[in-house]
């Protein structure tokens, strides 16, 4: 104890100007925090926080872990081939433009008049999408080819696939759209709700817990001043209490104003809406190209039925 009080004195004589002050309060400060994280300061001696101020750290602490947690899954939205197929080695050999081209020819002269869109002349998939969905569209599309015979009629079953192919690329081209949305209309709102009010307020409760460490410190030399400094050492403390009430009501008014922010809530709308859409097109979708298999399906099977008759 007598070192803690060699260390209070030395400080309590420094009678510099304002910076050298702010650095002696820093170090006051620091030196109550350290007493206080050795147990050698009574628990009675610590000046206690407003019963709100201590449910809102709490609540807001709760509401930064949550942010933290979510953000941890979620942010796997940013990187496209979240769920690309590890064991796929795809080469631009194999897929080149001959299948994207042959994708194009086949579905301006076969899917008029269907439920399928039409794509444009410039082929969307790509080699270098890395989505599940391209994946499976390059594959059927590699597997529709590899049933071609030169100068021979084309199968059902390579007709299919190729439907199956182009379903597939407008279901990867919807996968990337939902990941744009998701980006731009949830992962960056909810990281800016954690970087700028949350901080912020995190931000106002340091400078509190400063603030009431300084106070403490006041107090402690209040009670070891005597004489002329005595007066000097009650001015400390009161003026170190009127910057913790105005610290504290700061931050009260911060922590206050980020629980009842709803944009959280409304990030998170836009993330269920984009999910919403991107699924339903799936359904959509998929719901047309099994329709037009189903079709070749029971043509196939009547045809084989028929030649077995015979």
């Amino acid at each position: 104890m007598n070192g803690w009080s060699k260390i209070q004195s030395s400080i309590s004589g420094l009678q510099l100007g304002n910076s050298a002050n702010k650095f002696a309060k820093g170090l006051q400060s620091s030196v109550q925090a350290t007493r206080e994280r050795l147990g050698a300061v009574n628990p009675e001696d610590i000046t206690e926080l407003p019963s709100e101020y201590r449910e809102l750290e709490a609540r807001v602490d709760a509401l930064k872990a949550a942010h933290l947690a979510f953000l941890k899954i979620a942010k796997v939205y940013a990187d496209s081939s979240y769920d690309y197929p590890t064991q796929i080695q795809e080469s631009l050999g194999e897929f080149g433009a001959t299948v994207s081209h042959s994708l194009t020819t086949f579905a301006a002269t076969n899917l008029k008049g269907t439920a399928l869109p039409v794509p444009n002349p410039s082929p969307p998939t790509s080699p270098t999408v890395k989505t599940l969905p391209h994946a499976v569209s390059r594959g059927a599309a590699v597997a529709a080819r590899a049933l071609e015979a030169p100068g021979g009629p084309e199968t059902r079953l390579g007709q299919a696939l190729k439907e199956y192919s182009l379903a597939y690329e407008k279901i990867g081209a919807a996968r990337l759209d939902q990941d744009d949305a998701i980006v731009n209309r949830f992962l960056a709102p909810w990281q800016v709700t954690l970087n700028n009010s949350i901080t912020l307020a995190i931000k106002a409760r340091q400078a509190v817990r400063v603030s009431r460490l300084e106070l403490d410190a006041a107090k402690q030399r209040l009670k070891g001043a005597i004489g002329p400094k005595q007066d000097q050492a009650k001015l400390e403390v009161e003026n170190a209490e009127d910057d913790l009430v105005q610290k504290t009501e700061v931050a009260i008014q911060l922590m206050k104003t980020v629980l009842e922010n709803p944009e959280p809530i409304k990030n998170l709308n836009e993330l269920a809406k984009a999910q919403l859409l991107y699924h339903s097109q799936i359904t959509e979708t998929l719901q047309a190209v099994q329709g037009e298999i189903e079709e070749l399906a029971v043509a196939a099977e009547g045809e084989y039925r028929k030649s077995r008759d015979h």
